[in-house]
């Protein structure tokens, strides 16, 4: 792809300070847009606002914004501020999200459970509300939903994560059904395992790893520039006919079963993980 593909296209990243989002970021700048990354913590945006800018050598040109995808003022206020940095807003990659405490269901907290599910779908349907106007001002654009695996695979334990995920992708496939007439594609992204900053606090040597690594018919772990790759091309106009789709970059990890993430329970005894409650103090 020529760097005149994306020349001068506005695209704001959220969660673009660290790992997946980050790739995203500089891969796009590469191939010469103007990239807004934002995030709740200024001082690691900034960090890697600096890093994209020395190391990317392109046309393109990155600034960040902070910015809670949960908060309406925010979300709202950056995007706007994203489409005057560019030459209008042409794409959205919504890579802020996240999980919580692990447990089974019914030992969930209300509290922690609620938050993840605002932070994915929540903080995705606000970026697609306030984004909408500015992709249709453009002629068109796109939007990419950060998925995972885990929206159409048992996640063992993982509460809020799988449900926050399958709702995202929801969203993509009624925004695609309903902005189609305005040209607007809305398409998500499924990673694995994806080395990032948070997976490293998976051991290498532990069952969880190895249960990743033995249904992945690849037989390793992904790169963030992995899923860079291929939100760079949804984002492009390479994709202009790819619209509602749910796309799978796992190494195949989806063509076998989740990860088990038993190991890491140790606050619960195996009777409370079949449905015990906890005995009274």
């Amino acid at each position: 792809m020529g760097k005149e593909k994306l020349h001068g296209y506005g695209i704001l990243v959220t969660g673009g300070g660290t790992g997946i989002g980050k790739a995203c970021a500089a891969s796009l700048v590469q191939e010469g847009a103007s990239v807004t990354i934002c995030g709740r913590t200024e001082e690691r945006l900034q960090r890697t606002v600096e890093e994209i800018a020395s190391k990317v050598s392109s046309t393109g040109e990155i600034q960040y914004r902070t910015c809670d995808v949960t908060d309406e003022n925010h979300v709202r206020r950056t995007i706007e501020e994203a489409a005057e940095y560019g030459n209008g807003l042409k794409g959205v990659v919504a890579n802020a999200g996240g999980g919580g405490g692990m447990a089974p269901y019914h030992l969930q907290d209300l509290q922690e459970f609620t938050r993840v599910l605002h932070l994915n779908v929540l903080g995705t349907m606000l970026c697609v509300k306030h984004s909408v106007p500015y992709l249709k001002k453009s002629s068109g654009g796109s939007f990419v939903g950060m998925s995972s695996i885990a929206s159409h695979l048992t996640h063992l334990w993982f509460g809020a994560y799988p449900a926050a995920k399958a709702g995202i992708e929801a969203i993509m496939r009624n925004a695609a059904d309903e902005f189609g007439p305005a040209n607007i594609r809305f398409n998500a992204v499924r990673p694995g395992f994806i080395a990032t900053e948070i997976m490293e606090a998976i051991p290498r040597d532990s069952d969880v790893y190895d249960s990743y690594i033995s249904n992945t018919p690849l037989g390793d772990v992904g790169k963030p520039e992995d899923v860079a790759a291929l939100v760079k091309f949804l984002i492009s106009s390479d994709s202009k006919w790819i619209t509602g789709q749910c796309i799978n970059v796992d190494g195949g990890h989806s063509l076998r079963r989740g990860p088990q993430f038993t190991q890491f329970l140790t606050n619960f005894t195996d009777e409370q993980l079949q449905g015990d409650l906890p005995a009274d103090d």
